[in-house]
């Protein structure tokens, strides 16, 4: 199994719900091809660098995996087929930037703690 990260960007004319329910069908399409899910982030609300369909802002959200490769192919149709993505990126990582998301992770979790 590899490990994977998959960046999205949603549409913005979507309420709270409709984003999260589009986030879980992304995170169930990957559990029922048998991913094992690391690490999701919401970094919400954000500018884009240029407008894409008319549009200048997106939620992007972040889901790190171990999965199949043969996994990807169907995440991204999915993604393509789903009118509110506008943008989606996933790469296979190599062990030194799995080693920098773990990391990533850890800070996060000891400043959550902190607060």
């Amino acid at each position: 199994m590899n490990q994977y990260e998959t960046v999205f960007i949603l549409t913005p004319v979507l309420s709270d719900v409709q984003m999260k329910e589009a986030v879980e069908k992304f995170k169930a399409i990957l559990t029922q091809e048998g991913a094992e899910i690391i690490n999701e982030e919401n970094w919400g609300l954000k500018k884009l660098a240029y407008p894409i369909q008319k549009k200048s802002t997106g939620f992007y959200q972040l889901i790190e995996f171990k999965a199949e490769p043969s996994v990807i192919k169907k995440l991204e149709v999915n993604y393509r087929r789903d009118e509110r993505v506008i943008r989606f990126l996933t790469f296979k990582m190599d062990k030194y930037a799995a080693e920098y998301a773990a990391k990533r992770r850890n800070v996060k979790s000891t400043k959550k703690e902190e607060n």
